[in-house]
């Protein structure tokens, strides 16, 4: 199945479920708040009226409780960057201010001239669960979104930790959409293709069969050391083509047009705009 978050014109937030061209009401305020429900199941699969007044995708969640980033998850992107396959996870956070809406604008902060592209695999969690086992893990994960981890370069190699690169307000388009396992080839450990553009140039590919730790390797690694929670997100990491990594080094500027696309999970269209100085 296929869900969202819209807005409305009236001004608020609808949970939808996505039936081709028609958004079903499903009678709650967003994704989240659909994940957070006990009657869950049921409630997703209820009858509906078609939404009316839509006025664009929010984030697909709008507030997680956390945001778990994968940092140097994609073979390819570690040997880009030249470092080794990591034997565990490389781990930051990112905060619900950094989410837009999959078709919102993305800012440029006037603190940075180094702002990158990340395209990810989101996992969002459905189920609360502590110290997972493989089922347990594969049980918890209640689908994917389209996610890019944009990032601030500069900000971020200004310490061995990364999280104030990371976190940038108004930074990370997330969405449109929320796709169950069972809609996807290869379910919990989905087989799909990653592609990223930038002004319409394609920037990165890759399959996730490039992962280093898998969706369900992250989930028990992330739940061994804290509580995840329904609508919960890890953003399992990107693939080579980041432009940091280029020769040289190449950045969003003011007007560029990042998109975002995965197989079975839709696309991202974001315009980077210059936020203007503070005051």
């Amino acid at each position: 199945m296929r869900f969202a978050t819209i807005r409305t014109d009236q001004g608020d937030t609808r949970a939808v479920r996505v039936e081709g061209e028609t958004l079903v009401d499903l009678g709650l305020a967003d994704v989240g708040e659909l994940l957070a429900r006990p009657d869950r199941a049921e409630l997703a699969v209820r009858a509906g009226e078609p939404v009316a007044g839509f006025a664009g995708f929010a984030p697909v969640v709008p507030n997680p409780g956390k945001i778990v980033c994968v940092g140097l998850n994609y073979r390819n992107h570690i040997l880009e960057m030249g470092r080794e396959l990591p034997e565990y996870p490389t781990l930051f956070a990112k905060y619900p201010e950094a989410l837009v809406g999959a078709y919102d604008e993305i800012q440029l902060p006037p603190e940075s001239d180094k702002v990158d592209w990340e395209a990810e695999l989101a996992v969002v969690i459905g189920a609360r669960v502590r110290r997972a086992d493989e089922a347990e893990a594969e049980a918890a994960i209640a689908g994917f979104a389209v996610l890019n981890d944009v990032t601030m370069r500069d900000w971020q190699y200004r310490s061995p930790m990364w999280l104030q690169g990371k976190t940038w307000e108004a930074s990370t388009p997330f969405g449109p959409y929320l796709v169950t396992p069972d809609e996807l080839e290869g379910g919990v450990r989905p087989s799909l293709t990653l592609t990223g553009w930038v002004d319409g140039e394609q920037v990165q590919q890759a399959d996730t069969a490039d992962l280093v730790f898998d969706p369900v390797d992250l989930v028990r690694y992330v739940s061994t050391i804290l509580t995840l929670n329904p609508g919960d997100v890890i953003a399992s990491g990107t693939p080579g083509g980041v432009g940091h990594a280029r020769k040289p080094a190449r950045y969003l500027a003011d007007g560029s047009v990042l998109a975002t696309e995965i197989t079975g999970l839709g696309r991202s269209e974001v315009k980077a705009v210059a936020e203007p100085a503070a005051r």
